[in-house]
């Protein structure tokens, strides 16, 4: 007898999450125009968190994500080529962020968020660079000084080298200088230091409200996911869990090649003085 209970009650949990999953793929895939769903007549927005990897983009994912204007979990994994790839955005996010376990969750077909968020940290995830241009398309650029990313990255990835890390880091903040180029509208632009999250913190989420322009504020406390600390989507180690940033940092376990250590600071400097020029900040 509990064995066909619980037979009957997975089949209709099968059936209610493959009612769900259809509904959303309906709404997504019928509209008529890029950024819009079908019954919804406001476009939607795509927010990308731009910024590499060891940045604290786990942290300040869950702190936007918090805010009911946004919907996202992390890194998607999405390849963009076209302004088609942002559907396949959607129905991760759609299917990856909302439970439907009771009537009340009935809240959740109403899709009605105004941010789609998807954090993207390598560059290969760009086939293209067009969709830039489009006034729908918001970037928030978050960065981090070298010592830190660097000690940080090589945690990560043991199977590299300090002149890996280097490349990966250099590589990816001269790509991002270039995404503020191509974007060229400071009204869709911010950029923000993960020093600035940690040690001004009410300063940067009043200017992200004022980006974003949602009506509910940031607050630095955040829900813990069921995608939080999940490899290949977020942070895996650290503070993640705690729900509310944490300031304290780790010590620095290895002293980085001072001359490699320079590179690096001068292309920070570099970049971080031209998004500074190009974007809203603090």
């Amino acid at each position: 007898m509990t064995s066909g209970l619980a037979k009957l009650r997975q089949q209709i949990r099968l059936q209610k999450n493959d009612w769900v999953q259809q509904y959303f793929q309906w709404r997504i895939e019928s509209a008529t125009a890029p950024y819009h769903l079908r019954g919804r007549a406001k476009p939607y927005r795509i927010l990308f968190i731009l910024s590499h990897m060891r940045s604290g983009s786990s942290l300040l994912t869950h702190i936007i994500n918090a805010n009911p204007a946004v919907i996202g979990y992390g890194e998607t994994h999405v390849e963009y080529a076209s302004t088609h790839d942002f559907n396949t955005l959607l129905k991760k996010v759609y299917w990856q962020t909302q439970d439907f376990r009771g009537p009340s969750d009935l809240k959740n077909l109403r899709m009605d968020h105004a941010y789609v968020m998807d954090k993207v940290l390598h560059d290969k995830k760009f086939v293209s660079e067009d969709f830039l241009h489009h006034d729908q398309v918001y970037a928030l650029f978050l960065l981090r000084e070298p010592a830190r990313s660097l000690n940080s990255i090589l945690d990560l990835k043991p199977h590299w080298n300090e002149q890996d890390a280097l490349d990966y880091y250099c590589g990816r903040l001269k790509t991002l200088a270039r995404y503020a180029e191509l974007i060229g509208t400071p009204a869709r632009m911010m950029v923000v230091t993960y020093e600035q999250m940690l040690e001004k913190t009410p300063d940067a989420l009043a200017t992200l409200q004022q980006f974003l322009q949602t009506p509910v504020p940031f607050s630095e406390e955040y829900r813990v996911l069921k995608t939080t600390g999940m490899k290949g989507v977020g942070d895996p180690k650290g503070n993640i869990k705690a729900g509310k940033i944490v300031r304290s940092q780790r010590p620095l376990s290895r002293k980085f090649n001072p001359d490699l250590l320079q590179q690096a600071q001068d292309t920070y400097q570099s970049v971080s003085d031209q998004l500074f020029q190009r974007c809203r900040s603090i």
